[in-house]
């Protein structure tokens, strides 16, 4: 009565990846693009603010240089998301990045509050209150075409890469076409006599500099801290990996964010009676269906389980082969057959252990014989805790 292997299933295509270095190329091309946009504004705002006495604009100029900063974590972490782990940082160099954002988030907060407290003291002081000229009015239209066109050049980068990190970038490009609306309504109010709007309008670009500032530090603090992914990611994810061929279900699922890369980890259950040579390829294929299909994930752990161990209490700790060895040979003692095991397989199922033996066929004449000297030896083990039951195999 030999058991017939059962045949390993198919494993899923996975699609091919998009080489990094060609995305890593456009994304640093459309990156630097936005840069020198940003300085040529961020310069041209900043001259004009002064020579055509525009606080706003000033401030406007403050804010389109601080994209260069963005800009240019954008080329860091697009050049150094795949450096490789060290012996120092096992994990990557994703956190560095991480930290310098939440510093670069705070200074932007402290420019705003220096740009707003300024724009504030000249509200209550009239004689302070600058006259803004036509060349403020010219830079700010300016402004809005170009980082508008910008926006849309980096969206469709980030929607031809899937790329969340240029997706981000790209908002705040807008950010900054917004912030010239603002700066356009406070010199043209200015300019036709209402003096107060140009102040008012430099406080308005500091609070969406605060914003931003805010923004960067506090999606890098929570990265800091571990903070799951968005729930839409974490269902795709999910999504993913039940829809891999092999597994049954899933549980303690958990994501990470490591400067532009996501980290998973996961327990797959997989049927029991699977080889453990065929669950470690259902898990290979789990990691790198994730790392295919979810552009941002870098890295998967995958556990694999027979059962959902999270649900199982801590107090159960069934023994391991050497332990249960000695016991099975002190129960089996007085059964002739089982100087004949050729194999002991061992089944951890909540918490106890269901023991497979494979014997020579040449011990039963018929299924009756089998089934009586099953029967022996699972009543060999009936009083042991930790033991489910026996079950026979025979092998020609």
């Amino acid at each position: 009565m030999a058991t017939p292997e059962r045949p390993a299933p198919a494993l899923d295509p996975v699609p091919v990846e998009e080489s990094q270095d060609a995305r890593y190329r456009h994304t640093l091309r459309v990156t630097l693009v936005g840069s020198v946009v940003d300085l040529v504004l961020g310069v041209a705002k900043l001259f004009f603010g002064f020579a055509a006495h525009s606080q706003a604009l000033i401030a406007d100029g403050i804010h389109s240089l601080s994209d260069l900063v963005t800009d240019g974590l954008v080329i860091y972490v697009a050049r150094h998301s795949r450096r490789e782990a060290d012996e120092e940082h096992p994990y990557g160099h994703g956190r560095f990045e991480t930290v310098a954002t939440v510093a670069l988030g705070m200074a932007l907060i402290a420019v705003a509050g220096g740009i707003a407290y300024d724009a504030a003291r000249r509200l209550f002081d009239p004689d302070a209150l600058l006259q803004p000229g036509y060349w403020a009015l010219i830079v700010a239209g300016a402004s809005i075409v170009l980082k508008e066109i910008i926006y849309h050049y980096t969206m469709h980068a980030a929607r031809r890469h899937r790329s969340e990190m240029l997706r981000a970038n790209a908002w705040h490009s807008r950010t900054d076409a917004i912030s010239s609306v603002v700066v356009l309504v406070g010199v043209g109010g200015t300019m036709l006599g209402l003096h107060y709007l140009d102040a008012l309008a430099a406080i308005g670009v500091a609070l969406l500099i605060a914003k931003i500032g805010w923004d960067l530090a506090w999606r890098s603090v929570s990265e800091l801290v571990d903070t799951s992914l968005d729930p839409e990611r974490v269902n795709l994810i999910r999504d993913a990996i039940l829809n891999t061929h092999g597994v049954s279900n899933l549980h303690m699922l958990r994501t990470r964010r490591m400067g532009g890369d996501a980290l998973v980890d996961v327990h797959v259950q997989v049927e029991p009676e699977l080889s453990v040579s065929e669950g470690h390829q259902i898990s290979e294929q789990v990691r790198s269906r994730l790392i295919a299909e979810v552009p941002e994930v870098a890295d998967v752990t995958v556990h694999i389980d027979t059962e959902d161990d999270q649900a199982a209490a801590d107090s159960l700790q069934p023994p391991l082969r050497h332990v249960l060895e000695d016991r099975l040979r002190r129960y089996f003692e007085p059964i002739d057959a089982a100087r004949r095991i050729e194999r002991i397989t061992l089944h951890y199922r909540q918490g106890r252990i269901h023991v497979e033996l494979l014997l020579p066929l040449d011990l039963v004449k018929d299924p009756a014989d089998a089934e009586s000297l099953e029967r022996r030896f699972d009543e060999a083990v009936k009083d042991d805790p930790d033991i489910d039951g026996v079950s026979l195999h025979f092998s020609a």
